[in-house]
């Protein structure tokens, strides 16, 4: 920089910019105003921009530390023009902000600022201009910070219409949180302080809803709420699952949960969620809630956080132990808790160690001692299966990907468990959703092995049945089939034989090939033994298109593939034979079982 231009910008600048502006303002000429307006601006910006650039440069630190302090010295000058101070907020919030990011010493001189500005300036207008520049400074956590506490303060400040200007502004707040917490890094200790003053939000809230009553109080407690659910969900994410910042913060947001009446059995079910966004979303506003779209992420993380540390759930005053055991007791609420559950394990940016106690919290109520109470016949499950199967699915996801071997395992368990707490009679139809919908050729291959379990399962009930009961029935077949029926063979179709035509690619699917070939076998195998055709398998017609569409095709590939390898050393040609050969040994197998079914029949 040369010596002119810092001259420029030393702090004796800042005064005759000061200067100007209240000469024009106080003047009434609105051209010369903004232009002067902006001028200060301007040097501001050039100011903290020669700081923020060269960190190590101390004078330029000392510089953005006395040009801020001339600021936070005129606002504070019983002699300056309210006027003049009231045209300066409009501008100067935005530009103050970028100076926090220099030091902790401007970080307090620009809160100072802009607290400055609230306690003089008009709040419905403070609330906009903050709300307007925190929605334009989604730069770092230091930049946003001395204006999320201005609006946590403008918000003490205003004295109508409170439901409605909160409503306006935790839209902005949790989406520059949102921002900050997913693109954040491992050690940054800047976003700490900045969930700190988000709290400080929250603690605003609650503040003005002690003073109101009825339908308002109502509203403003269940926006807080909300507000409360989704900083739990940023904080999970943003700060380090093990820190003692992120379970002091977490302990906090947890301290409301008392006053906007939520209960750890109501998130973890979904219903305070409901009942909250029904509140705050009105009749007409279904987009308003697109800003809080973590709040159900940040349900089921509170009752987490509760079941890892004991002085979470104390903070929230709840009972865990009680929780747990009603969800145990009552079926449907825990189908409920399970939809809930699944927004933490589809949740990519959150923490494995966090999926891993969600994890744990399912094994707990689903363990062996659970009620099933409900009835097959007479209960309208239907209102479930779409979280149940997202669930299903989400579970899926931790299996695949999940970089630990024991979370993998706890999590198939749990798949298991919720797979065993939904009724026989729809069972079936949940796993060929996940089938069809599964693109893990490993994946499918353990579903498939699923259904040859349940198969397996329902076949022993019928023989345990008893001659008795067959001879009363006069009918060898059992009377609810839910696994023992055509559909199963169109699973087997929808393996191998594509729906996009062809066999399956190999050696790519070659887990999902040899599942689907082994509940073949094992259908073909036990109809036959048990002189029964639930399935339809033994019939002239499907052994032909099962020879003709699926076995033969497979085996012309398999040819090929092994033809292709026969020579060939590298490594992929080495892992290539190695699917292939225990899916050939399969196939034929299918094939001698097949051929000789047809020869009986003709």
């Amino acid at each position: 920089m040369s010596e002119d231009s810092a001259d420029d910008h030393r702090p004796s600048s800042v005064q005759q910019f000061l200067n100007s502006c209240s000469k024009w303002i106080e003047a009434g000429d609105s051209h010369q105003s903004e232009n002067s307006v902006s001028e200060l601006v301007k040097f501001l910006e050039t100011v903290a921009d020669a700081a923020l650039s060269d960190p190590d440069n101390v004078d330029a630190k000392n510089n953005a530390l006395e040009v801020l302090s001339e600021i936070y010295g005129y606002l504070c000058s019983p002699s300056s023009n309210q006027e003049v101070i009231d045209a300066l907020s409009y501008e100067l919030p935005k530009t103050v902000s970028k100076f926090a990011g220099v030091s902790d010493r401007c970080l307090d001189i620009a809160d100072s600022v802009i607290d400055q500005f609230v306690a003089t300036c008009s709040p419905r207008d403070m609330l906009s201009i903050l709300c307007e520049a925190l929605s334009k400074t989604i730069k770092a956590s230091a930049y946003v910070a001395p204006l999320l506490s201005g609006l946590s303060k403008v918000i003490l400040y205003i004295q109508r219409r409170h439901f409605e200007q909160v409503k306006v502004a935790v839209p902005v707040i949790v989406s520059v949180l949102k921002v900050i917490s997913l693109e954040s890094e491992d050690g940054d200790t800047e976003i700490e302080g900045l969930f700190d003053r988000a709290v400080g939000m929250a603690d605003s809230i609650h503040a003005v809803c002690t003073k109101l009553e009825g339908i308002v109080n109502e509203k403003l407690l269940a926006l807080l709420g909300l507000y409360v659910l989704q900083s739990m969900a940023l904080v999970s994410v943003g700060i380090s699952y093990k820190t003692s910042s992120c379970h002091h913060l977490v302990s906090q947001l947890s301290s409301f949960f008392p006053y906007c009446n939520i209960s750890y059995y109501g998130l973890i079910t979904g219903s305070d969620v409901d009942k909250m966004t029904n509140i705050v979303r009105g009749e007409d506003e279904d987009d308003y809630m697109s800003c809080l779209s973590y709040v159900k992420h940040g349900a089921s993380l509170s009752v987490i956080w509760g079941h890892i540390l004991d002085g979470v759930a104390q903070a929230a005053k709840e009972d865990l132990t009680a929780v747990k055991d009603e969800l145990r007791s009552d079926q449907t609420k825990r189908w409920q808790a399970v939809g809930m559950l699944q927004h933490i394990y589809s949740f990519v940016n959150l923490p494995w160690d966090l999926k891993k106690q969600a994890i744990d919290f399912l094994l707990c109520i689903t363990d062996r001692n659970i009620s099933q109470n409900c009835d097959d016949e007479h209960m309208d499950f239907s209102s479930y299966i779409p979280s149940l199967f997202a669930a299903l699915q989400a579970i899926e996801m931790v299996i695949i990907y999940a970089p630990d071997t024991m979370l993998r395992k706890h999590a198939f368990d749990a798949f298991k468990r919720v797979l065993a707490d939904i009724p026989t009679s729809q069972r079936f139809d949940i796993l060929k959703a996940l089938i069809t919908n599964c693109d893990s050729s490993s994946m499918i291959a353990i579903l498939i092995d699923l259904v040859k379990g349940e198969m397996h399962m329902e076949s022993c009930k019928r023989i345990s049945m008893g001659n008795t009961e067959v001879q009363q029935t006069g009918n060898k077949e059992c009377p609810n089939t839910f696994f023992w029926n055509a559909t199963v063979l169109e699973l087997v179709e929808l393996i191998l034989r594509p729906p996009k035509g062809g066999p399956p690619s190999l050696p790519e699917h070659g887990d999902a090939v040899l599942s689907a070939l082994n509940l073949y076998r094992f259908v073909l195998i036990t109809e036959s033994t048990g002189k029964t055709n639930n399935t339809g398998v033994l019939s002239k017609e499907n052994l032909q298109k099962a020879y003709n569409e699926w076995l033969l095709p497979l085996r012309t590939l398999l040819t090929g593939i092994m033809a292709e390898n026969k020579n060939d050393y590298d490594q992929f040609a080495v892992d290539t034979v190695c699917t292939i050969n225990p899916v050939e040994l399969v196939l034929y197998r299918c094939i001698e079982l097949v051929e000789e079914k047809l020869k009986q029949s003709s």
